[in-house]
C-alpha cells in the first residue's frame, strides 16, 4: 500500500507531465501561428493553405490536450488543493470562451476545401491571436498555482 506522501508525489509528477505536455503543444502551435502570419499576403501559391492545415491540426491538439488532460483533472475534482480549484473556477468559463473561438476558426479553415478563400484569414488570425493570448494568460495563472509548493499534504 502506498503512503499518502507517495500518493501526493505520484499526483504531483502526473501534474508536472500534464503541464509540460500542454506547454510543449502550446509552443508548437505558437511557432506555427507565427510562420503562418508571416506568409502574407495569403494566397494559394504561397504555401499558406498547407501551413494553415498544419496549424489547425496543432491548434486542435493543443486545445484538446488542455481540456482532456489538465481541465478534466480539475473538473473531475481529482485535484484536492483548494487554491487550484478556486483559480480553475475563476478562469474556466473564460477558457471555454476561447475554446469556442478556436473551434470556430478551425471549422472555417480545417481543410484545403475550406482554405480556398483566404480573404478573411488575416483578420481571423488577428482575432485568434488575441484569443490565444488570453488563453495563455489564463493557463499560466493555473499553472502557477499548480506549481506552487503545497502547504500541507
Amino acid at each position: 500500500m502506498q503512503s499518502s506522501h507517495s500518493v501526493v508525489q505520484d499526483r504531483r509528477a502526473q501534474s508536472v507531465r500534464m503541464i509540460k505536455q500542454l506547454v510543449d503543444l502550446r509552443t508548437e502551435t505558437l511557432v506555427l501561428y507565427s510562420k503562418l502570419a508571416n506568409k502574407k499576403p495569403f494566397d494559394m501559391g504561397s504555401g499558406a493553405p498547407e501551413l494553415l492545415q498544419e496549424f489547425c491540426a496543432s491548434l486542435i491538439d493543443y486545445t484538446a490536450d488542455g481540456h482532456f488532460q489538465l481541465y478534466r483533472h480539475i473538473a473531475e475534482r481529482t485535484e484536492r488543493r483548494q487554491s487550484v480549484l478556486k483559480i480553475a473556477d475563476q478562469i474556466y468559463p473564460r477558457i471555454l470562451g476561447t475554446t469556442e473561438n478556436i473551434l470556430a476558426f478551425n471549422g472555417k479553415y480545417d481543410s484545403l476545401e475550406h482554405s480556398e478563400d483566404l480573404g478573411h484569414l488575416d483578420d481571423d488570425l488577428s482575432r485568434l491571436g488575441e484569443d490565444l493570448a488570453d488563453r495563455i494568460e489564463l493557463e499560466d495563472r493555473l499553472i502557477d498555482v499548480l506549481n506552487a509548493p503545497r502547504a500541507s499534504a
